[in-house]
């Protein structure tokens, strides 16, 4: 009965009573790595195998044109889709900052039908139009577009003879998307948090809130080809970090541009992995690595065109990665006899468009956009406050134009493209595969008082995953019923329950699917970060590689089923599932999926995904979400999916993670 399985007997107890020990006893794996820190060095090497592949794929390019239609056609896919409809951007200007040399005009535009974007335009009042100008998509910094290190930019090109736009990011400046208008604020603590709130929501529609944002971009550049001051041959893109990302972002998108100076951003997938892990949601688009991309190909998609890369050496965004998709690039740009229109200016600081990066942008736009050198010193400029630079009475769309809201385009979004599903859009969404011949080792066994057999499993379903996992065995002479038992923080919370169910004659297999339990990672962000997401790093890694938690945990669910059913006390047509927190959701979808599994009872569990975008905040959502749920089915489809067998909600949870 144990063909399919490789069984390894490490260790043999007494009878002895039932301690700690027996349910957690895996916290360093065999070659001496810690067992919490598998789960992530799993992801890091699958998304290694990923990259890998890519490189050599890369390596055999000779159509860059082929690549970048390519590469373009992919992104807006990982996106969610075509963007938006570019309707009428009804723009105003609400007032004029005047200042030597340049105007600060105050403007607000709609990317989509009230969906308000807050801007300054600097325009020049020296020389003659039309000007150059230079697309300018803001870092996370606080003060949106009157940010300190934005405004001494923006002057200074406009002192250059540059016509500049500026606008607030979603969740930034005048945008806050969750406004409290008791706090005056938002109800989420930073913009990162809320645009990753945002970003679950979104993807749990199919689409990345990114999707948003570059359309937001795009829109900008709209504008600023609108007006009559600029030379829409000669425009170029920069911005710091999030200003950054969205200039490769961009760039990458748009022919219109003609130049690109992305600073604090690039680096690789490769090097994020191995350091500070994935940032916020605008940063991640779903599958992207599965799809075979990493940062140099932003570069890909904007050459020939003059592109130069600002660096900090001591930036936490790491440098070797820079440094890497430098030397890919280069060898692009010198394929194609443009070897003088890519750059790299490197400076020993960190974060932030400093004055290190801020004379290279210059002398780079100038260069390439006026055909001059321009060695003139950094002006000093008189800040403007964040008041002076507001475009709305109150300082926020959401008071003084109550518009729409990413929340509110997501719903419609919904709405629009929600369609019915099958189990098969489930497996496809899960990424699950059907784990029917784990390799199991044997760590003990104990007998426990009443005669129930202890034994100390590590199951292993796929390479670099393995699985703690406790079986109690009943005293009998009969093939016996079982249940596979997961618990959200860990199989050492199934203890007592599990005990009960051996004693009224039930095997138990008292699993840590991985993440949980023994293998739980250590927190990955701040504890902020940590009550709104869960582990966010092994989550969105998962997502990156195209093989979300829910579906791996019910993967190990599924594995641990198999382990039952092949051993000869086991009844194999009568295994259910207990499941309890946020082993819960993982549970049903291994109850819907494989049909081996004859009942489920679950316990402390979200019921339906749906709140999750209805309600404007959520918490500890995403480990438990597929990308693009909400367009085939909901939780209660799979309930539905997995009749005629039996599905039990024992207890619900809120989107708050609250009891209902």
């Amino acid at each position: 009965m144990l063909r399919h399985f490789v069984i390894i007997a490490l260790a043999a107890t007494a009878a002895h009573a039932q301690s700690d020990t027996d349910w957690n006893f895996y916290r360093t794996l065999n070659d001496g790595r810690r067992m919490d820190e598998m789960l992530g060095r799993f992801l890091r090497a699958r998304a290694g195998e990923l990259l890998d592949a890519r490189e050599a794929r890369v390596r055999n390019v000779t159509d860059w044109n082929a690549y970048r239609k390519q590469f373009r056609e992919k992104l807006i896919t990982s996106l969610g889709g075509p963007f938006p409809e570019r309707t009428p951007l009804n723009a105003t200007i609400t007032g004029v900052v005047q200042r030597n040399g340049y105007r600060i005009e105050k403007v607000i535009f709609e990317s989509q039908p009230k969906f308000y974007v807050t801007g300054n335009l600097y325009v020049p009042s020296t020389g003659r139009a039309p000007y150059p100008a230079i697309l300018f998509p803001l870092g996370h910094e606080d003060g949106a577009k009157a940010h300190d290190a934005w405004q001494i930019v923006l002057a200074n090109l406009a002192l250059r003879g540059f016509v500049c736009f500026a606008w607030d990011p979603i969740g930034q400046g005048e945008r806050i998307q969750i406004y409290d208008e008791d706090f005056q604020n938002s109800k989420t603590p930073g913009s990162t948090t809320e645009h990753t709130v945002q970003g679950v929501q979104t993807m749990l529609v199919g689409d990345a809130i990114a999707r948003y944002t570059i359309h937001d971009g795009i829109r900008a550049l709209d504008y600023l080809l609108s007006r009559t001051e600029v030379d829409p041959k000669r425009v170029g893109i920069t911005g710091n970090s999030g200003g950054g990302t969205h200039t490769s972002y961009i760039a990458s998108l748009e022919d219109r541009l003609a130049v690109a100076a992305p600073s604090c951003y690039l680096t690789s997938w490769r090097k994020l992995l191995d350091t500070i892990g994935p940032q916020d949601a605008e940063q991640c688009f779903p599958g992207w690595l599965a799809a075979g991309y990493d940062h140099p190909d932003f570069v890909y998609a904007f050459a020939p065109r003059p592109f130069l890369m600002l660096t900090a050496i001591r930036d936490f965004f790491p440098i070797g990665g820079a440094r890497s998709t430098y030397a890919e690039g280069a060898r692009v740009y010198d394929s194609l006899g443009a070897s003088n229109k890519f750059a790299k200016v490197e400076a020993d600081d960190g974060h932030g468009y400093t004055k290190p990066r801020r004379e290279a942008a210059y002398r780079w736009f100038t260069q390439w956009l006026k055909g001059a050198e321009d060695t003139t010193p950094e002006h000093a400029i008189a800040l403007a406050s964040i008041k002076e630079l507001n475009c709305t009475p109150t300082g926020q769309i959401a008071t003084s134009l109550r518009g729409e809201t990413i929340h509110t385009l997501n719903l419609a979004r919904w709405k629009q493209l929600r369609k019915d599903g099958s189990l098969d859009d489930v497996r496809r969404l899960a990424a699950f595969t059907l784990r029917d011949r784990p390799v199991v080792r044997d760590f003990g066994s104990a007998t426990l008082a009443g005669g129930v057999k202890l034994q100390k499993l590590v199951i292993e379903p796929e390479r670099g995953v393995e699985i703690p996992a406790v079986l109690l065995l009943p005293v009998s002479a009969a093939k016996v019923p079982a249940v596979v038992m997961a618990h959200g923080r860990g199989k050492s919370f199934t203890r007592e329950a599990a005990l009960q169910f051996a004693r009224n004659g039930e095997a138990v297999l008292s699993i840590d699917a991985r993440g949980f339990g023994e293998s739980a990672p250590p927190e990955s962000k701040s504890a902020t970060w940590t009550q709104y997401f869960g582990n966010y790093d092994v989550a969105m890694t998962a997502i990156l590689i195209g093989r979300p938690l829910v579906g791996m945990r019910a993967e190990d669910i599924s594995a641990a089923v198999s382990v039952l059913a092949a051993r000869r006390e086991i009844d194999a047509g009568k295994i259910r599932v207990h499941a309890t927190a946020a082993a819960a959701i993982p549970a049903l979808y291994a109850t819907a999926l494989d049909t081996r599994i004859a009942s489920a009872e679950l316990d402390s569990m979200l019921v339906s995904y749906e709140p999750a975008i209805r309600r404007r905040i959520h918490r500890r959502v995403f480990e438990g979400i597929t990308v693009g749920a909400l367009r085939y089915y909901d939780l209660p489809d799979l309930i539905r999916w997995s009749a005629p067998r039996r599905v039990k909600i024992l207890s619900r949870i809120d989107v708050l993670g609250n009891p209902e």
